[in-house]
């Protein structure tokens, strides 16, 4: 038998991951270029020409020890260091390398900093809807996830929510911006009432409340949108972040967390996060991977493919009748479904071959999640499916 904590995670296992697996079904019965997948975040840019010549000359000239051998659980130094320094060029930030733990992605570093702080019974906030995977994430070291609803017209937090889910019990506020699903960006505005919010229930409690901020999105925002720092604004923050995304590389599992000095208890946290890290299994960041970003640190993606994704579907939803918020950032769509029950509309629409994710699984029902981050040649083709599933529900007549 499997322990009961698994059985229950296996009952509401990824509705993500079980879409990506339908779809790869129907593209075998169908024809891939039959199937419209927009279930899975996984990027059809490719990753910059820079990342493969990195890698090329490591494996080439390097030290195939360095290349491939153990280091120091908190990754190479100079990998850290030049992390550090990137991100004080950008954000007026004073990191070094002791602030930088290299993870396996953003997913490994939350796991690791949970690992680090997380009595069983303390709560995790995070605002719903929400990254579904946070919820294993936090139940992982038998923490309480604690879902505060958005202001549903914007999506932004619900300050007075949040506030008034703070308890004596509340070990971490967990924010992610450019957010999955709604692809909205914080205001800096929302931060700074977000932190003061913060800095008086740590007051009232006599706690430390950590912000950890999951940033895998942060490289992608449109129309001059800008991704506030968080350690600028509140000294307990904690930031995890994944090159998945930002470099097109998901597969490879590199990431980093950023622990400040100014943060309570950091060098505790520091030092336990390392211990974290190896006890957890992952023992380092993969090394290849590390040598490549320390070349690549401030290679961009290319925004602009997003861009017209994001605009094609949007508006093209929009036409047919549908309802959303357009994003700022990250690559999804929330779209309000034409029904309540969002996990019925889903099955209307692979009648279409079109794979939509329930917005239940994002902790937030009644709509669904598209991915746009796949060919523009599939959102083109999408379309008038989609005008097809709106007509259903008389919507855009």
């Amino acid at each position: 038998m499997i322990a009961k904590k698994m059985e229950e995670m296996v009952k509401g296992s990824s509705a993500i991951r079980a879409m990506f697996e339908e779809g790869k079904k129907m593209a075998a019965q169908y024809g891939a270029e039959n199937v419209y997948d927009f279930s899975l975040g996984n990027p059809n840019v490719p990753a910059p020409p820079q990342v493969k010549e990195a890698a090329q000359e490591i494996l080439e000239r390097e030290d195939p020890l360095l290349v491939h051998g153990y280091m120091s659980n908190s990754g190479y130094e100079d990998v850290r260091a030049a992390i550090a320094g990137s991100l004080n060029r950008r954000f007026g930030t004073a990191f070094h390398e002791e602030n930088i733990l290299m993870t396996v992605g953003a997913a490994g570093g939350l796991n690791v900093i949970f690992k680090t702080l997380l009595n069983p019974g303390d709560e995790v906030i995070t605002f719903s809807p929400y990254f579904g995977e946070y919820r294993s994430y936090v139940s992982n070291f038998d923490g309480v996830l604690v879902e505060v609803p958005v202001d549903m017209e914007t999506f932004l937090p619900d300050l007075a929510r949040l506030a008034a889910a703070i308890t004596e019990k509340t070990k971490a506020l967990l924010v992610n911006t450019p957010n999955n699903p709604t692809g909205v960006v914080y205001p800096e505005e929302t931060i700074e009432k977000l932190a003061e919010v913060l800095e008086e229930k740590q007051r009232e409690f006599g706690t430390s409340i950590y912000l950890i901020s999951d940033e895998p999105y942060r490289e992608l925002v449109y129309d001059g949108a800008q991704v506030p720092y968080l350690t600028k604004y509140y000294k307990n923050t904690i930031v995890g972040y994944s090159y998945s995304k930002s470099l097109s590389l998901p597969g490879e599992r590199i990431g980093y967390l950023v622990i400040p000095d100014e943060a309570d208890d950091s060098a505790l946290i520091i030092g336990a996060a390392n211990v974290a890290n190896r006890i957890l299994g992952y023992v380092n960041a993969p090394s290849l991977f590390q040598r490549v970003i320390a070349r690549c640190v401030d290679v961009e993606t290319d925004v602009a493919y997003y861009d017209r994704n994001r605009s094609a579907l949007y508006e093209g939803l929009v036409k047919a009748g549908f309802s959303c918020v357009k994003p700022q950032g990250a690559f999804y769509l929330f779209v309000k479904s034409p029904v309540e029950n969002e996990k019925e509309f889903c099955e209307a629409a692979k009648k279409y071959h079109l794979l939509l994710v329930p917005g239940s699984s994002f902790g937030c029902p009644g709509f669904v999640r598209l991915a746009y981050c796949v060919s523009y040649e599939t959102i083109v083709n999408a379309l008038p499916k989609f005008a097809r599933l709106a007509g259903e529900y008389g919507l855009g007549a």
